[in-house]
């Protein structure tokens, strides 16, 4: 792969960096993207109108074991090279921070520490009245109830019409803004607010990088764009930067 030299001094030079993450890099470890998952007993349904609030209330049993049956493809997946690189890079650099559009908490099981999950994650639950978060719980009613309050227990995830965690989300601009260096990866730059981050860390005078197979509407904006899988462009990446080519 043709990686700019230009490039690589700045990723070397770099001591904040930050890295926005779609669902492109968790479909190289075999998980299908949100509406991919709608196959056998669930091709009849469209997931938009699982992923509400009034989804939820019409029929919670349905939307609990949709994500019941989703959850289980992520714990049968594994983080694949780019988590892993993503992972070290974390190790080697003196800031770095990861924000991640995806559900599947595969960057924590990678190793990677400072993430801020925009969507949630779909392995935590919370209670749907008052969004007490539940660590464990007993499958002998569907949905389960929360042992606090009562009510549902649902997926702690954003679902379509719930704005994004204030805080995750104020951090991650934050950051976007101050980075030495700002990584787009695996991701299409369409879902909103994420696909903004990249545009306003390069407002801010931040290099921004691509990486993705396929172009985006954003491609063009980029300073640098690298095509490919992220299990493929982030190893040889981080061997440049190191200098040894080498994934460890």
């Amino acid at each position: 792969m043709n990686i700019p030299d230009e490039l690589i001094q700045l990723l070397q030079k770099a001591r904040k960096v930050v890295a926005l993450t779609g669902a492109g890099i968790s479909a190289e470890s075999g998980i299908p993207t949100f509406r991919q998952a709608q196959t056998g007993l669930w091709a009849q349904y469209d997931p938009e109108e699982l992923a509400t609030r009034a989804a939820f209330q019409r029929n919670p049993r349905l939307v609990w074991q949709w994500y019941a049956w989703r959850r289980q493809l992520v714990q049968q997946a594994a983080p694949n090279p780019g988590h892993l690189a993503l992972a070290e890079w974390e190790r080697i650099v003196p800031e770095f921070m990861l924000i991640t559009q995806n559900v599947d908490g595969l960057h924590q099981r990678a190793g990677s520490q400072n993430v801020i999950e925009l969507h949630g994650n779909l392995l935590r639950v919370k209670c749907f009245d008052h969004d007490h978060t539940v660590p464990t719980w007993e499958e002998d009613e569907i949905p389960p109830r929360c042992g606090q309050c009562g009510s549902y227990l649902r997926p702690d995830v954003v679902w379509f019409g719930e704005s994004l965690p204030a805080a995750g989300l104020h951090t991650a601009v934050t950051a976007a803004r101050t980075a030495d260096i700002f990584l787009s990866i695996g991701t299409s730059s369409l879902v909103q607010p994420a696909a903004s981050l990249a545009l306003e860390a390069k407002s801010y005078r931040v290099p921004i990088v691509e990486i993705n197979p396929q172009s985006t509407p954003l491609t063009s904006a980029f300073n640098f764009v690298l095509a490919g899988p992220a299990g493929e462009v982030l190893p040889e990446l981080m061997g440049r930067v190191r200098g040894d080519g080498v994934m460890r």
